[in-house]
């Protein structure tokens, strides 16, 4: 993932673990206000913590086994991990993407997974190839124009 990307997670992660504790208290309170079959209260708040502790989980896991990558060490002719991308679609309207990892994915922002259908058909591409790329609504061709690491 991008620096970016491991920044964002670490401080989800903090965040998250900072939520614990007033999760804990929100369950003691609900639980002093007596019956729990029929306590919406400590029901959410059980949720919540549950959520809570899946959450951290499963970041704790990424940022184990995260390796960052700057894309501007990298270079060469071929679509990699961290790329920008400037392609021609069938309009020859230019389009940009960066591709990145699936946490720091947002096609709004110009970043696309190096799992989605185009991340993965233009992994391996240079400039000047076309590509194919089969997504729900139909077939769409793309030039790529140029390829940069920034």
């Amino acid at each position: 993932m991008l620096a970016e990307g491991y920044e964002k997670l670490t401080a989800d992660l903090k965040a998250f673990r900072a939520e614990r504790p007033k999760v804990v208290d929100a369950i003691e309170e609900a639980r002093a206000h007596g019956d729990l079959s029929e306590n919406a209260e400590y029901h959410a708040a059980k949720e919540r913590q549950g959520h809570i502790e899946m959450s951290i989980a499963d970041i704790e896991d990424k940022v184990s086994r995260a390796q960052i990558i700057d894309p501007t060490t990298l270079s060469g002719d071929k679509i990699v991990f961290g790329a920008t991308v400037t392609l021609l679609d069938d309009d020859d309207k230019p389009v940009k993407y960066q591709i990145v990892g699936q946490t720091e994915a947002d096609a709004n922002k110009g970043r696309i997974s190096y799992n989605s259908p185009l991340g993965r058909a233009l992994i391996g591409k240079a400039k000047g190839d076309e590509v194919e790329v089969t997504v729900p609504a139909g077939d769409k061709f793309y030039l790529v124009k140029q390829v940069d690491y920034i």
